[in-house]
């Protein structure tokens, strides 16, 4: 019986293969990976916790980065359980509802994070460019209305790349050279013409990597061209100080995301270890190290922190 290319692929498996050549090793590789996984899920609840609890940071830079927070942990959760049961039990198997579910999370909330980036230098552009009018201009209805136009962009935006890839037709290998469904890997797959998921997938990376960089790029060139004016070197080094965290989260997130999608596009045609550990630190590394960042960076959060571990300290102070 032949079935229709709709009925075909919502019955289908795809099978996830790891990283390729170093099977053997995936309990030794599993290593590294749990202790991010952990760090992601601990620090970022801790964050927003002690952002939703203290009502100090109720305060633009804190409130996109609890939408940060948020983000990293979603795209965790959607990663790397399934990544561990590969290492672990050899569970590869993933069904196509699981799939393209997959695919649409992790590159609208991939999105998202590139989104909450721009609002944060945003943020800091104000904070630091227009102080006086800081509080009137991100007010708590404006701090909201971007982080609605934030989700909504990145789902709009990827919506279409599972739609795009259930339309194809799967009649070659069913094994994806990847730890999780990333679109492209999916769609490598197929046997059919894929110009079009090729070329969507292109324009969509072009938009949010040089569209929000370019802003991020330009909001810190403001920034030190206005902190390069303050009169004393204090004044220059606190300014400078409030940007650090933002500036390494940004490395975090755009260094492997360029890199990756740099050898998605021009890199060997099989997917070799570096590129398929390289697109895994694209979403592990942020994550993982966001909250450290800004847990070490953040002087009000570590105070809120220390509050809660020591409030009769701070009582008696």
């Amino acid at each position: 019986m032949i079935l229709s290319n709709d009925s075909y692929l919502l019955s289908h498996t795809f099978f996830l293969a790891g990283i390729p050549g170093l099977t053997a090793a995936h309990i030794w590789i599993s290593l590294p990976f749990c202790f991010m996984f952990l760090l992601s899920l601990t620090g970022n609840v801790l964050l927003i916790s002690l952002i939703w609890s203290d009502h100090r940071l109720h305060q633009p830079m804190f409130l996109f980065l609890a939408m940060l927070s948020f983000v990293d942990l979603i795209l965790s959760l959607s990663t790397l359980p399934k990544m561990l049961a590969i290492f672990w039990f050899g569970a590869t198997a993933i069904s196509s509802y699981s799939c393209l579910s997959q695919m649409f999370v992790i590159h609208a909330f991939s999105a998202m994070e590139s989104g909450v980036l721009v609002a944060m230098a945003l943020d800091r552009f104000v904070a630091i460019c227009n102080p006086l009018h800081y509080a009137t201009i991100l007010t708590p209805e404006v701090v909201t209305k971007i982080g609605g136009l934030v989700a909504l962009r990145g789902v709009s935006l990827t919506i279409f790349f599972p739609s795009l890839a259930h339309r194809l037709s799967y009649c070659g290998s069913h094994t994806i050279a990847y730890t999780y469904c990333e679109h492209m890997a999916v769609v490598k797959l197929a046997c059919g013409a894929t110009t079009l998921d090729s070329l969507y997938a292109f324009a969509v990376a072009i938009f949010l990597g040089v569209g929000d960089v370019a802003f991020i790029a330009y909001s810190y060139g403001q920034i030190v061209r206005t902190v390069m004016r303050f009169p004393s070197p204090e004044a220059r080094g606190k300014a400078g100080s409030t940007c650090t965290a933002h500036v390494c989260v940004i490395l975090f997130f755009y260094g492997p995301g360029f890199l990756s999608v740099v050898m998605q596009r021009f890199g060997p045609p099989t997917a070799s270890a570096a590129k398929v550990i390289l697109a895994n630190l694209y979403l592990l590394f942020p994550p993982a190290l966001d909250p450290i960042v800004y847990g070490v960076k953040t002087k009000q959060i570590r105070e809120s922190l220390f509050t809660i571990i020591h409030p009769k300290k701070i009582e008696s102070t």
